[in-house]
């Protein structure tokens, strides 16, 4: 499966790259293909809006089978936007617990 990883960041310590590291190596192991925004290079410079955006792109072109929401996503104005476009794109979401 292809999945996108999507989680709180902002207001998180080290914005919540441990949590995603980990998610994102448990995903693999099961043999699934796993995009973590946390691993893409770093725009120290970059608004929250070209963070979405450019995370809206990949979620776009990216052929996602779902998008597994790490624990907190609830709270996550960015994930909030995440899950509305995935849902708008027909692509499955879940909590990574379910998957």
């Amino acid at each position: 499966m292809k999945i996108y990883l999507s989680g709180p960041m902002n207001g998180m310590p080290e914005l919540n790259f441990s949590v995603f590291t980990v998610e994102a190596k448990r995903l693999r192991n099961a043999g699934h293909s796993v995009f973590n925004p946390c691993e893409e290079a770093p725009h120290p410079d970059w608004q929250w809006a070209e963070w979405i955006i450019s995370d809206l792109i990949v979620l776009m072109s990216g052929d996602f089978d779902a998008v597994a929401l790490l624990p907190g996503w609830e709270n996550s104005r960015g994930c909030a936007v995440e899950v509305a476009f995935a849902k708008g794109l027909g692509v499955e979401v879940k909590t990574v617990e379910e998957i």
